[in-house]
């Protein structure tokens, strides 16, 4: 039996942000991932904003940034666009597209550097409750071993195994889990350089149509769909949008991603005695764009400050549940607000998403960012306004 203070499962953001603050605080920490490659495969469009990096103390690096966003296009059903650049107006929330196969073994390698012990191709097959903390069952390479800890912390993404094990309800409801497919391809045409691309409508139901940038002619391309409002599956709309894109007609996948993105918002419990959950696991994803990268990690750093103090005072969901309200106190804003924007957008035809399109093509903007955005779209849709008026 090998015992610590604190086991983090995942090594996603979240997970190695977790690890990284319980060991700054001087907790013994070891983070297990059951894959042999930290980030890969991505799970991701690899997008994140500059002020979310700059808010949890993160240097931007040449190493895992590809693309500097020089503006967001949106498109309407009926090809109506929207350009938001750079030249135009201000971008204060601006951000960067990741290479995450990169910048996820950063954030582990940091979580390291800060004390943690890291476990690669590690899984956990099972926990146990016990009086003062858990049992963590592993296997590694055909050898099993048991590990004991003071505090779980579960980051092991969307399917959560962790939390249910240990009877905490799952994040997302079945109605409210996206499912998302993506290629990163090369030989994609741009029609401004280092620009986002958003495509609304039912090209993919209940989600949207990305194209994100990486670089020279390389871009992520994908979409997120909310299956109970789709008629095909989320790879077939993906085939569908590449085969008729104009800017995809020479371009050729290198890689397939696939996998599920909660958008229900935050589960109810982010916590019990001996146990946290943190990133995709806790529902800490942005409901509108689906993002998860810097919430997770807000999240995470939350969790494993309130971890390393709990190991020097209490483990029991009575001192856990500073977590909880430390996470809501920095996430429920945005996820909340977002989560009315997206229930707003779901209710709406291609053809009302087109006389928004028309509507904006008239509009100036001082700044973008999504809260601008929004602000727009109230002031320009009385449906907009009934729906989303105290979102200011």
């Amino acid at each position: 039996m090998i015992e610590t203070d604190v086991i983090v499962v995942g090594s996603g953001p979240a997970g190695s942000s977790a690890a990284k603050h319980a060991a700054l605080g001087g907790a013994k920490v070891i983070l297990m991932d059951k894959k042999s490659e930290i980030g890969s495969p991505k799970r991701c469009a690899e997008g994140v904003s500059i002020q979310g990096l700059e808010k949890l103390g993160i240097e931007p690096s040449p190493r895992w940034v590809t693309q500097k966003i020089a503006g967001v296009r949106i498109q309407t059903p009926d090809g109506t666009d929207i350009w938001l650049t750079e030249d135009q107006v201000k971008i204060p929330e601006a951000g960067y597209i990741l290479e995450r196969k990169v910048f996820d073994k950063h954030m582990a390698m940091d979580a390291a550097r800060a004390g943690a012990e890291i476990k690669i191709k590690t899984l956990v097959t099972g926990i146990d409750k016990i009086e003062n903390g858990y049992i963590v069952e592993t296997e590694s390479m055909g050898v099993k071993q048991d590990y004991k800890c003071k505090i779980l912390i579960a980051a092991d993404g969307p399917e959560g195994h962790i939390a249910r094990w240990a009877g905490l309800r799952p994040a997302a409801k079945a109605k409210e889990m996206e499912s998302g497919v993506q290629y990163e391809m090369c030989n994609v045409e741009f029609e401004k350089p280092g620009i986002i691309e958003f495509y609304l409508g039912s090209c993919a139901p209940g989600g949207y149509v990305w194209i994100f940038p990486k670089g020279d002619d390389i871009a992520n391309v994908g979409l997120a769909i909310l299956p109970h409002k789709a008629e095909k599956t989320a790879k077939e709309y993906l085939d569908d949008f590449v085969a008729n894109s104009p800017y995809l007609k020479n371009a050729q996948a290198v890689e397939l991603n696939v996998g599920g993105d909660p958008v229900g918002g935050m589960t109810k419990k982010l916590y019990d005695d001996n146990i946290m959950v943190v990133g995709d696991a806790a529902g800490q994803v942005n409901p509108l764009t689906g993002g998860g990268i810097i919430s997770g990690m807000t999240g995470g750093m939350c969790a494993g400050q309130v971890a390393a103090q709990a190991i020097k005072e209490d483990c029991s969901k009575k001192f856990l549940k500073l977590y909880d309200e430390m996470a809501h106190n920095e996430l429920d804003h945005e996820i909340k607000r977002y989560k009315k924007v997206q229930e707003y957008l779901l209710t709406l035809s291609d053809e009302e998403l087109d006389e928004l399109g028309h509507a904006f093509e008239g509009e100036s903007f001082e700044k973008i960012s999504t809260t601008e955005i929004v602000k727009k779209l109230i002031k320009i849709s009385p449906k907009a306004l009934l729906k989303l008026g105290k979102f200011i």
